[in-house]
């Protein structure tokens, strides 16, 4: 086994180590945010091919159950599981398979609540082949293979699939996308030697003030409603303030063979890349991970 050190990686907080209490919570928000633009992607992305884009309630149960679901898996994963510091939230991989589940000429007729009974057998089905493939140790067969030249490369493909949905969002209105991204690379990149804050909190800070910036210019009014940069409370405070999704709320799953097939391949390709997020994530945290040869 090859383990990075502290000083190596240079890392604030090893893998073992445990911050402070008010540093762990400003550091789990940062954490949520940084994941929040693309696991809330999932279901705006499925809204269409569901037909709930014109129901914010249906939406809206929607994306408080993918947040819902990958907070019970994170947990699992952190105490249970390899315990790395990452979130387990939603794949882009299984997108493809679900909107072609979505679009199956047997459901053209069917509510959205039939399509998520297609998806929900697909998914489980598909799990039940990736539990087997784990416990046969098939997978481990190809650890030794697992560098940083096939790291790398899969990570840049994960962040490169995620542009071709974050970018079109962010350039509805540059000014303030740009901000944000300049701030964070500002902050991570230029300033982090200079105060520890910007060391831990680049992401929260840059966020933070671009949003901060959004809503002043909402309060003074440069930006009305319908502008892709105005900043509206509304929705928040019309929806409740606790709701526990539940299994099987949309009904019973329903196993179709022809949507199976099609998400096995989604469950292909999220395995090869959970292993180089594991792997990037174990070897920039300094856990220890396999020599790779």
């Amino acid at each position: 086994m090859a383990q990075a050190s502290k000083k190596s990686t240079d890392l604030i907080y090893g893998i073992d180590d445990v911050p402070p209490l008010g540093e762990s919570l400003v550091l789990g928000l940062q954490h949520y945010l940084t994941m929040f633009g693309s696991t809330v992607a999932i279901p705006l992305i499925l809204s269409k091919p569901l037909r709930i884009d014109g129901d914010p309630v249906a939406l809206g149960i929607l994306i408080s159950t993918m947040f819902f679901v990958s907070g019970i898996t994170t947990l699992l994963q952190t105490t249970w599981g390899n315990r790395l510091p990452i979130v387990q939230g939603g794949t882009f991989s299984f997108l493809t398979p679900a909107i072609t589940i979505c679009g199956m000429a047997a459901l053209g007729q069917g509510g959205w609540e039939v399509r998520m009974q297609h998806i929900q057998g697909a998914v489980i089905a598909g799990a039940v082949f990736e539990i087997a493939i784990g416990y046969s140790g098939l997978m481990g067969r190809f650890l030794h293979l697992v560098g940083p030249v096939t790291i790398a490369p899969t990570i840049a493909l994960i962040g490169l699939a995620l542009f071709s949905f974050g970018a079109p969002e962010a350039g509805k209105y540059w000014p303030i996308g740009g901000l944000t991204i300049v701030l964070i690379i500002l902050f991570s990149q230029v300033l982090r030697r200079s105060h520890r804050i910007f060391e831990l909190y680049p992401i929260l800070l840059g966020m933070g003030r671009a949003w901060l910036v959004a809503a002043l210019l909402t309060a003074f009014g440069v930006f009305d409603p319908g502008h892709p940069a105005y900043c509206s409370l509304e929705k928040l405070r019309n929806a409740p303030w606790i709701r526990v999704p539940y299994p099987f709320q949309w009904g019973w799953p329903t196993f179709g063979a022809a949507a199976i097939v099609g998400m096995l391949a989604g469950y292909i390709a999220s395995m090869v890349e959970s292993i180089g997020d594991y792997y990037a994530a174990a070897r920039m945290s300094g856990a220890p991970v396999p020599d790779a040869k």
